[in-house]
């Protein structure tokens, strides 16, 4: 064979190829056929998607944004006990937070509460983690002279791993508190 008809050939087959893998594009359905059709012909109309849904109404409570709920924890239900600069005690004020959270230990006894003990970032790594103890344990045991049982409390210390670098005194005296979070299992 010369090169022409092998050109040729290349050609032909080329074509065959092309044509072979091209079909006739499906008709669409005229849209008075449809479901929905032209005029909407389905059950929900754009009014309906766009209107308030009444929660109360369908059974559902609106859950406070700042909670956080995992399959084992939750987070952000009740305020943090916040600490003095380089204080573990608990203050008058904040017990209030404690005594809420021991009520609900009472009401859901297959619960447990996790106290997480927080600095702000002043101070070395060591220290900031021990004054993180002193403060959840403080928590602990505040708890416990409320009458909650001591297995049903843990502790953890942050240190200042959460704490803000640098930051202003409002910032800071976030930073120096104890969360309380909701272990399920």
């Amino acid at each position: 064979m010369n090169n022409a008809s092998k050109k040729f050939c290349l050609v032909i087959a080329s074509a065959a190829f092309v044509l072979a893998g091209c079909t006739k594009k499906p008709k669409r359905p005229d849209p008075s056929a449809t479901v929905l059709g032209p005029t909407g012909g389905g059950a929900i109309t754009p009014t309906e998607v766009n209107a308030p849904v009444d929660a109360s109404a369908a059974g559902l409570q609106q859950r406070d944004p700042n909670i956080i709920e995992t399959a084992d924890t939750i987070r952000g239900m009740f305020q943090p006990v916040l600490f003095d600069f380089d204080k573990s005690n608990i203050k008058e004020p904040e017990r209030a937070k404690l005594q809420d959270a021991a009520k609900y230990l009472k009401d859901h006894a297959d619960q447990r509460i996790l106290l997480e003990g927080h600095c702000d970032w002043r101070g070395t790594a060591e220290y900031n983690l021990s004054l993180g103890d002193r403060r959840a344990n403080a928590a602990k045991k505040y708890l416990i002279s409320l009458g909650v049982p001591a297995e049903k409390l843990e502790t953890l210390s942050k240190g200042s791993l959460d704490a803000a670098k640098n930051a202003d005194e409002a910032t800071m005296s976030k930073d120096r508190r104890a969360d309380i979070v909701i272990l399920k299992k």
